[in-house]
């Protein structure tokens, strides 16, 4: 490693690289069902565990089922499953269409990005679970729809030019009323859904646009991030760096970096998760992958992954109407179990506060921050996860690597109406670009 951090070090020097801060969108307010149903939708998920959200067939209307889904589906169909939702859990009660209350983009960290000459800075949605750069108010999970152009962008002191810009004129309700500006997707261009005539045409992502315009050399194509607790401060010191590692953060774990080969057939950084561990008893899911998705704050494990963790925490239940498991509030942080989770040959602990994601409506449980996986055949390891590691994305050496990166301790006190993430005086997109009393510069990364 010390070559590829001499090239990286001396870039950073040259171009004067520097973190992005991923700013706490103090407008998102957790809640467990919409950030899961938001799940369902993005990755066309079928439940597997009770609740009022299930799919069901109906006519295709048209348009085209997004590619790395076809297989599921059998390619070009009349029919297609859609998610809907039920009054009750009695068998006779009918159903509706999920609207955009029901669901909830997951953006709680947005970053800076300059586009366009001269620049305009833009707060987005940095989503490895995604591959489209989307420009004012688009978000995953729905849809939106608009006119591509070309433009220049810079991120972290990197300039990348002629990037391909999907610019919203028809948004869903759902995106209007988003703090951000847009999506900046991290995954592979396999899954861009930019299209030409109604044929697919899938354009470079920023990252693959920064190798192929030679911005970066193969040691620094690569990205990384380092997300910390959003309840123990309205400030972060949660960022992301482009074409270098953070030596100083890698050094503090006391750890050499642990690597794992990606595969990116589907354009996801998926990889090899064929273990799990509760309170030190395994759990051998073999020939299982997962996927690292920054654009998701929840965990999604296999029923008997799920079912296996919650039995360990005292008054935990399967909730009908939240459609997970949630567990007293006053459970404490000595009562949560250890779970480990593989990243290829070795577990890493997902720290135990952050087990638990969000109170459910009544105040009086928390939504668990692992559900579910349903009909998904691979793990899905959002911010539950990516918060106890520091996660190097290295795109020129098609792998992930990572290292512990666990806090001393969370706050697992509930957050209030005024408390971090929770309703209060919104805040606009231009007032987080300008960072002053919103995430503050004095606060070191």
């Amino acid at each position: 490693m010390d070559a590829i951090y001499e090239t990286q070090s001396k870039l950073k020097e040259d171009l004067g690289l520097a973190k992005v801060r991923a700013i706490i969108n103090q407008n998102y307010k957790r809640h467990g069902t919409r950030s899961y149903v938001r799940l369902l939708v993005k990755y066309n998920i079928d439940p597997t565990k009770g609740g009022p959200y299930f799919r069901a067939s109906r006519t295709k209307q048209g348009g085209l089922i997004p590619e790395s889904f076809k297989a599921a589906f059998g390619g070009r169909v009349s029919k297609e499953k859609v998610l809907v939702k039920k009054a009750g859990p009695e068998p006779d009660v009918g159903h509706g269409e999920v609207t955009a209350e029901d669901m909830q983009n997951d953006m709680l960290y947005l970053c800076k990005v300059s586009v366009g000459t001269p620049p305009q800075n833009l707060m987005l949605d940095f989503d490895t679970g995604s591959a489209d750069f989307w420009k004012i108010e688009y978000g995953d999970g729905s849809y939106a729809s608009g006119e591509c152009g070309t433009d220049t962008l810079i991120v972290g002191g990197l300039t990348v030019k002629k990037q391909t810009v999907e610019v919203a004129d028809e948004l869903s309700e759902q995106f209007v009323s988003n703090t951000g500006d847009g999506l900046f997707g991290l995954a592979f261009s396999k899954i861009n859904t930019v299209q030409d005539s109604g044929m697919d045409d899938p354009q470079a992502t920023p990252v693959e646009n920064m190798v192929e315009q030679n911005d970066i050399p193969k040691e620094a194509a690569l990205f990384t991030s380092a997300f910390y607790s959003s309840r123990d401060a309205a400030t972060s010191k949660s960022f992301y760096t482009f074409g270098y590692i953070d030596q100083e953060l890698v050094k503090k774990s006391g750890e050499e970096i642990h690597w794992v080969e990606i595969d990116k057939s589907d354009g996801f950084w998926a990889f090899s998760s064929e273990s799990v561990s509760i309170n030190g008893e395994s759990i051998l899911t073999t020939s299982n992958m997962a996927i690292a998705d920054t654009g998701t704050t929840l965990a999604l494990m296999s029923d008997e992954v799920v079912d296996a963790l919650y039995t360990q925490i005292p008054g935990a239940t399967y909730d009908w109407i939240n459609q997970g498991y949630i567990f007293p509030i006053s459970v404490t942080v000595d009562e949560l179990p250890e779970l480990k989770v593989a990243v290829g040959d070795r577990e890493f602990l997902i720290q135990k506060e952050d087990l638990a994601f969000a109170p459910t409506d009544d105040g009086e449980s928390w939504y668990g921050g692992v559900q579910s996986r349903g009909s998904l055949p691979f793990n899905i390891y959002g911010d539950t996860f990516l918060k106890s590691v520091y996660a190097i994305w290295d795109q020129g050496n098609t792998r992930f690597g990572v290292v512990p990166k666990l806090e001393a301790s969370q706050n697992l006190t509930p957050p209030t109406a005024t408390g971090n993430g929770e309703a209060r005086t919104r805040v606009t997109s231009i007032a987080m670009a300008a960072t002053d009393g919103i995430d503050p510069v004095s606060v070191p990364l």
